[in-house]
């Protein structure tokens, strides 16, 4: 008897549903053919069609494809990271992301065929997905739930009463958002809303939140260990109600949508404890898009062990900041923990016998027994003039927020020659730079090597999950370019992220890397001969004094963080 002649654009799961006599070769190609017309999976079409039950189909397609089929009544709905995937996405192919593990996540899906699915989960999340096979009519009841709860999200956050007892303040510590506002603003729904972004964000230990209007979007990012992840997805046309909002509490103009604009506010946690939010909005295409800053003045009382000096560099920094004259530098890009090493010295330094007085632009962590300047260059209120005005308040610490111009170099270097220590920031990429930039801005080598005791270059780098990092295997010729010497590597145990629930992405914290380089009196002499910053830094190598990449490779050697992290904050 001859075979059947099988239609030849037939592929995957409907050519075994024929192999197996289950489909004719003509239901199938029809079937298929329905599918592709109405853009739903094969499967679905197969499904609603009643030519097979959902059970055949699943135990056919996990026999073709050798998957296990899972059994999803266990399955917690609660815990599954179903905010990863884009709604429109999990409807169109009905899949359902499960759980994610490292940078795999785990998705349901009744056609493992479906490769369409997988790739637009790929892209969209920057995620591995893998497939999990389950019954079409299971799964089809879970996506119905799953998706039923998301679109409660923000019902449930109006409806509660955890929110209801937040204490905002605005900066000038009226109740933030008294004056009223237009009415559809101050609803209950939007209030809760924002009071639990914020809660959300201080429970998450991020440091920024970002809330982003696109033209068919609207999310909601945190940035955690110095990366940003996707919270929320609100819907769209909740946009202008949240902005004027946190504009209301920021004490902003709601009306004004076409300049950026700048604010403050204060959501007291407890009774002894106030976390303050920096609020800054940017006119884009499609709305305005804003970014709170959170200020906790707890991440500056940690003390230095917590920040990661090693035992030399902590009694270099702890000596320098307790002389009483000369200037303390730190130095490196935005955002890598300039602000809080400097407040941390302060806080040493913030005893009932000192005069402490700041200059900062703004000013980013309150401090009980601190005087602090916000500048206010509009109104003529610059770091030059705020520290002439310092220096006639008989102080014996000053902390200008960053060194930008020739006038407040020399008066800052005047200050720490004339009996006061002084604290600022450059932005500059390493300790021997920092001279090289002072001497470029006009200062007199005479006065630089005078007047600067210390520096302190600095970048953050995210700590190994210590729950799940596990050893990893680096070939020698890439630890030899990475820096390590010959002798080291044969020996070096090095570890790698994995990801967990206690975790983001194998990483949980931040630690600091430094170079922490003290003037010495031959450093000095070098900067009096006009000499440059590859010269400071042979002498400073010479002297023992690590640089960058040499202490971040400490960092990785002591299991604190990984190779490919190190790579990447020090970018060398």
């Amino acid at each position: 008897m001859a075979t059947p002649h099988i239609a030849t654009n037939l592929s995957g799961l409907a050519l075994r549903l024929v192999r197996d006599k289950l489909l004719s070769p003509a239901e199938a190609e029809r079937l298929q053919g329905e599918a592709q017309v109405k853009k739903t999976p094969f499967v679905t079409q197969l499904v609603d069609s009643k030519k097979l039950d959902s059970g055949t189909i699943a135990r056919v397609a996990s026999s073709e494809f050798g998957l296990p089929l899972f059994e999803v009544g266990a399955l917690d709905l609660d815990q599954a990271p179903i905010k990863l995937v884009d709604e429109k996405i999990i409807r169109r192919h009905r899949v359902l992301p499960l759980f994610k593990r490292g940078t795999k996540l785990f998705v349901a899906i009744s056609d493992p065929t479906n490769l369409q699915a997988l790739d637009e989960i790929k892209f969209h999340t920057g995620l591995g997905a893998e497939p999990i096979l389950v019954e079409e009519g299971r799964l089809g009841a879970l996506l119905d739930k799953a998706l039923e709860a998301a679109d409660q999200t923000l019902i449930q956050l109006t409806t509660g009463d955890d929110f209801e007892g937040l204490d905002i303040i605005s900066d000038d510590d009226a109740p933030a958002g008294a004056d009223g506002g237009e009415a559809g603003v101050d609803d209950a729904p939007i209030v809760r809303f924002v009071n639990k972004l914020m809660m959300d964000a201080i429970n998450r230990g991020a440091s920024d939140i970002h809330i982003e209007p696109y033209e068919k979007t609207y999310r909601v990012r945190y940035r955690q260990d110095g990366m940003l992840h996707e919270v929320a997805s609100p819907p769209l046309t909740l946009a202008g109600r949240i902005a004027a909002r946190i504009k209301i509490l920021s004490r902003l103009d709601i009306a004004e949508r076409r300049v950026p604009q700048d604010g403050r506010m204060k959501l007291r946690v407890s009774k002894n404890r106030a976390i303050d939010f920096r609020v800054s909005t940017l006119p884009t295409l499609y709305g305005e898009k804003l970014v709170m800053r959170i200020l906790d003045s707890a991440g500056a009382t940690l003390g230095l062990d917590s920040l990661g000096f090693e035992a030399e560099q902590k009694r270099l920094f702890t000596e320098a900041i307790n002389r009483p004259y000369g200037m303390v530098l730190a130095t490196g890009p935005t955002g890598s923990g300039k602000t809080v090493t400097l407040y941390t010295g302060l806080n040493m330094l913030n005893s009932i016998d000192r005069n402490i007085s700041t200059a900062e632009d703004p000013v980013e962590i309150n401090v009980a027994g601190i005087n602090q300047v916000n500048i206010n260059e509009r109104a003529g209120l610059t770091f030059a003039s705020a520290m002439r005005a310092f220096l006639r308040q008989d102080p014996d610490v000053i902390m200008v927020g960053e060194i930008r111009d020739l006038e407040t170099a020399e008066i800052a270097v005047k200050a720490a020659q004339t009996g006061h220590m002084v604290l600022s920031t450059l932005h500059t990429n390493d300790a021997p730079t920092t001279l090289s930039r002072l001497a470029n801005m006009g200062v007199a080598p005479f006065n630089i090597a005078s007047a600067v005791s210390l520096i302190v270059a600095q970048r953050l780098a995210r700590r190994l999950c210590p729950t799940c990092k596990k050893p990893v295997k680096i070939p020698e010729p890439a630890l030899l370019k990475a820096g390590y010497k010959e002798s080291e590597v044969h020996d070096l145990k090095l570890f790698g992220p994995v990801g967990c629930d206690a975790c983001s992405n194998g990483y949980r914290g931040r630690v600091g890397i430094y170079q922490v380089l003290p003037v010495t009196e031959e450093i000095g002499a070098i900067i009096m001969r006009g000499g440059n910053a590859l010269d400071i830094e042979h002498q400073a190598r010479k002297e023992g004094f690590p640089d960058l990449r040499a202490s971040a490779l400490k960092k990785v050697r002591d299991g604190v963080t990984s190779l490919e992290e190190i790579e990447r904050v020090t970018n060398q």
